[in-house]
């Protein structure tokens, strides 16, 4: 079995769990997440979710307002040399 199947293959506690321990950077144990470990687990939480159906609104990294950046408009400003004037 490779990691996608075992990704969409795990049960309901075994995703939560690993949501919960990449949203608080810790195992239950309270060891730490190493990046490659939050990395895997991330990926196998997006996994979960795409292949179970979860609401869109309930996944993992969900913004309910979208990126602000895309509708704030920022005024630019044009700098210049003075000196070389």
């Amino acid at each position: 079995m490779n990691f996608d199947e075992l990704a969409k293959n795990m049960t309901p506690d075994i995703y939560s769990r690993l949501r919960e321990s990449i949203e608080l950077g810790r195992w239950p144990t309270g060891q730490a997440l190493t990046q490659e470990q939050k990395k895997l687990c991330l990926e196998a939480v997006i996994k979960y979710e795409i292949s179970n159906d979860i609401a869109m609104e309930q996944r993992t990294g969900y913004i309910a307002d979208g990126c602000k950046s895309t509708t704030e408009t920022i005024p630019s400003v044009t700098v210049t040399d003075e000196a070389s004037s």
